[in-house]
């Protein structure tokens, strides 16, 4: 048993890490959580192998993208493969998802097309798909925004069995993951949240990738105790799970996602794992951070982890990884004719995108825009004067 929040009667999230696999790629049973893999087949767990490779692939050649100016900003993920895809697969497909900017594993899981995630970035188009066909928001810049759009729809799923109003297609026992970041945890939207999510029970799953850098802060600065701990504060249960092994980090979510669907209100994940690459394409990571550390994650990779153990259980033959990281190369191939083929919009049209109907402070911000450039304009006359 761990410690108690006194105020709440919430037991306190144990501060190691659940963890089914160890950094070497071995097996250890949990008498919690080894139950949640027992129904994962071969074919499940290649597959589990395979969305890693994949968005791996696709992150870094959208970086190269970036690089190479076909894209206005890429957001990487690498090394946080593991945690996203472990959470994604545990959930159901009616199961509502808000986004940050980074869940590329995700949104490519869901069945939202590579070429539609370049939409943002190649600044063609607020949001490259429609939420609704997915289950998935487009994805949120504003720090810990979408926390407050989930406990929004989780309220409105609760409304709805209470009134019967449930539409066509839904279910009553549909839950929302909130995804955030250790930064995004310390903003004021996250917190009213998670306090409105715990006063209605409302059926939210936090889900925090602490990748341990919220841009130049490390993590020892942003907490003074694991992210898991703050869920006590607010009635609810907290887990920490080792964001780098994609079994642990399934099971963990299948045992909150149980809990939850059965009508037990909010839960928290924080997944502890490592941004291996820069916070976006802006960013130079080695300003704020030591080589030293980022060798010791490297050695912790979840994919090579995750390999490890699949081909000590005869799971995964080398020709098998070898179709794979093919597959990955045409996705690579695919992606770079996608993004050439996009055509630039005029910088107006993204006002028009925004709301269904007109909007007074759009139109102000659109007004903005037309004198700015106009004073471009005017400095040019000048000059060439």
């Amino acid at each position: 048993m761990g410690d108690v929040d006194h105020m709440s009667g919430v037991e306190l999230a144990d501060p190691v890490p659940v963890q089914l696999l160890a950094e070497d790629g071995t097996f250890t049973e949990h008498p919690t959580f080894s139950r949640f893999i027992e129904g994962l087949d071969g074919e499940a767990l290649r597959g589990l192998y395979r969305h890693m490779v994949l968005e791996r692939r696709f992150d870094t050649e959208a970086t190269s993208l970036q690089r190479q100016g076909m894209l206005a900003l890429w957001v990487p993920a690498l090394g946080q493969e593991a945690a996203q895809t472990g959470a994604i697969a545990a959930l159901d497909s009616k199961d509502r998802v808000f986004p940050t900017y980074r869940e590329h594993a995700m949104a490519l899981y869901r069945g939202i097309k590579p070429e539609e995630l370049m939409g943002m970035f190649r600044a063609t188009r607020h949001t490259g798909w429609n939420p609704h066909t997915y289950n998935f928001n487009g994805y949120s810049v504003v720090l810990a925004s979408q926390v407050m759009h989930a406990v929004g729809w989780a309220m409105g799923i609760k409304q709805d069995v209470a009134t019967g109003a449930l539409k066509e297609g839904r279910a009553e026992n549909e839950i929302v993951l909130a995804c955030l970041g250790d930064g995004a945890t310390s903003q004021g939207d996250a917190h009213e949240s998670m306090v409105f999510a715990s006063s209605y029970g409302l059926p939210v799953l936090y889900f925090i990738q602490n990748n341990h850098w919220a841009i130049s802060v490390p993590q020892q600065t942003q907490s003074r105790t694991p992210l898991a701990h703050r869920a006590a504060g607010y009635g609810f249960e907290g887990i920490r799970v080792d964001g780098n092994d994609v079994l642990a980090t399934y099971a963990v979510t299948q045992y909150m996602a149980e809990q939850m669907r059965a009508g037990a209100g909010p839960k928290l994940v924080e997944a502890v794992t490592y941004r291996m690459g820069a916070h976006t394409t802006a960013d130079d990571p080695t300003k704020y951070r030591s080589q030293d550390e980022l060798e010791v994650w490297k050695r912790r990779d979840p994919i090579a982890r995750y390999r490890t153990w699949l081909e000590a259980q005869s799971v995964l033959d080398a020709e098998t990884a070898q179709e794979v990281d093919q597959e990955a190369a045409e996705l690579a191939k695919d992606l770079r004719t996608a993004v050439h083929s996009m055509e630039s919009v005029p910088l107006e049209r993204v006002f028009d995108t925004v709301y269904a109907e007109p909007h007074r402070q759009v139109e102000v911000e659109k007004a903005w825009l037309k004198d700015y450039e106009a004073g471009f304009a005017e400095e040019g006359r000048v000059a060439d004067q």
